[in-house]
């Protein structure tokens, strides 16, 4: 009989995370989360157990990141679920708290980054990534962490975060993690569950895109513009698939590129009825 597993410390106020870091054992590795945790953010949380003695991971659903408040609102949330997920994978403590603890009374600061937040994510979603920095620059300072671990699947993010803390002298280093995917290659998301069973078996089609870019790029394919062709096409054949973006781009500075002659990073936005999937693939 499998043996019980032990449940993370739980913690909601920002008084009490500092208690339970004064005494934690260093490292401290953190994965911020919104919840609805599934095996991609667990993979997170055991990269961050190997490399660290103590793993803190954040629940907040963050109302500034949502461009929709119906989005906002249909996130799905189970927190007794999100709190097992992370004893399973090694987290020794939870920080689950409340708006007003990660905006207290009023807040009035944001955190902006220039360039790197204006194409494809950024220009899909005004103010997406204003939301995003503002709370993570707050996570990361609550946390005073050793290491901190984000998904790859989130590659704008990932740039941008990493931007942020250089350019605030924030010392926390940002780890990227791989993608994790379903056997059908779908990259895993808290979305995914609400997609119907009929956009479920469509939403591989971003795999697909990005595999048949990637392969005219093996096969010697140096023009972007027949990669973002390419990935077009195979979305196009696809009937309940609605791209809003596909980009082959410079992976530093997310600028669209004309050729290659060095790194590049494919991305896409596609819609499946209200459910808006991301996807990516780096090509070096």
């Amino acid at each position: 009989m499998a043996r019980p597993v032990a449940l993370p410390q739980v913690v909601r106020t920002r008084a009490d995370l500092r208690d339970a870091l004064a005494e934690a054992r260093r490292p401290v590795g953190l994965v911020t989360t919104m919840g609805a945790l599934h095996e991609g953010h667990a993979s997170l949380i055991r990269m961050a157990h190997a490399d660290n003695a103590t793993v803190l991971v954040t629940i907040f659903v963050n109302p500034r990141q949502f461009n929709e408040r119906s989005d906002f609102e249909a996130y799905p949330r189970d927190e007794a679920a999100d709190v097992r997920v992370c004893g399973a994978a090694g987290a020794t403590m939870v920080f689950i708290p409340p708006v007003e603890e990660v905006y207290p009374d009023g807040f009035q600061t944001s955190v902006r980054v220039g360039a790197l937040t204006e194409p494809l994510e950024g220009a899909s979603r005004p103010g997406h990534f204003e939301g995003v920095t503002t709370v993570v620059a707050i996570l990361l300072t609550l946390a005073g962490a050793e290491r901190a671990y984000f998904g790859q699947k989130d590659a704008q993010q990932l740039l941008v975060i990493r931007r942020m803390a250089a350019d605030l002298g924030i010392s926390t280093d940002i780890v990227a993690c791989p993608i994790v995917r379903e056997p059908d290659g779908l990259a895993l998301s808290s979305r995914n569950v609400r997609l119907t069973p009929q956009q479920r078996a469509a939403a591989p089609v971003l795999r697909r895109a990005l595999s048949a870019a990637r392969a005219r790029y093996d096969a010697g394919d140096r023009d972007a513009e027949i990669l973002r062709a390419t990935m077009q096409v195979t979305l196009a054949a696809e009937p309940l698939a609605a791209p809003e973006y596909v980009s082959c781009a410079d992976p530093a500075t997310l600028r669209e590129l004309d050729r290659l002659t060095g790194p590049a990073l494919l991305s896409m936005a596609v819609r499946f009825g209200a459910v808006r999937l991301i996807d990516n693939e780096p090509l070096s």
